[in-house]
């Protein structure tokens, strides 16, 4: 009940649109902030990953089109990423939301200038090695993408999704040398996106090991960002 009166509270201060980004490394807690960011502030919440799968699930344009560049080993252009991204941004154009996994490249944020102004950029900055040991602990339910660590976030039945009741799978590229190179590729991609929004002062970065901590700091902000607007 609090936390639906609190919800209904943010939605009704948002009466200018409010458009945030949320970046950060695989396994850095992007999911989980996520969450708590649309539960508390009623923003909605757009996820790269949801919206691949999606396509592909539906064999859309789009979808076809990302299925075999995925399928070749290669990585999806970004202007075939971008289009599926704005495609869905001018859907609830009229909404506030948090983007997730977009942009990733210097190219997608330029585009996605193009069609709106970021008002904050959230940053979660957390140490490699505390992402290699969440990852390596990390398992999958592969349909919807929902993600449990057996260290701090385990299913409720152990191997077994909490909401369907079906296996978890531990993705390949979830092994130590893989993570390893996964960060790599994220840093020399994306620290170029970081400093253009830090450039732009929109950047905020939050640095820890624990999610539950870095948390109350990303409800301050928002919190405050959310009530200085209106």
């Amino acid at each position: 009940m609090v936390v639906t009166t609190l919800t209904q509270h943010w939605k009704m201060l948002l009466q200018r649109i409010f458009r945030a980004v949320i970046m950060g490394p695989p396994g850095s807690g992007k999911g989980t902030v996520s969450g708590r960011i649309v539960k508390s502030f009623g923003l909605m919440h757009l996820s790269s990953g949801d919206l691949l799968r999606a396509n592909i699930k539906a064999k859309t344009e789009l979808g076809l089109l990302m299925k075999s560049c995925i399928d070749q080993g290669q990585l999806v252009p970004d202007d075939v990423i971008s289009r599926l991204i704005l495609t869905e941004m001018r859907n609830i154009d009229q909404s506030s939301w948090l983007l997730d996994g977009f942009p990733r490249t210097v190219s997608q944020a330029e585009s996605l200038d193009n069609v709106c102004s970021v008002d904050t950029v959230i940053n979660l900055d957390v140490p490699y090695q505390t992402i290699k040991q969440r990852l390596t602990s990390r398992w999958l339910h592969l349909p919807s993408g929902r993600v449990y660590n057996i260290d701090f976030n385990p299913p409720k039945i152990a191997g077994l999704d909490d909401v369907t009741g079906e296996p978890l799978i531990q993705r390949d590229d979830d092994t130590p040398e893989t993570v390893t190179r996964r960060l790599k590729a994220y840093e020399n991609q994306t620290r170029p996106v970081l400093e253009y929004y830090r450039s732009k002062g929109v950047l905020e970065t939050f640095s820890g090991t624990e999610t539950n901590k870095i948390w109350p700091h990303i409800q301050a902000l928002l919190s405050k960002k959310l009530s200085l607007q209106n």
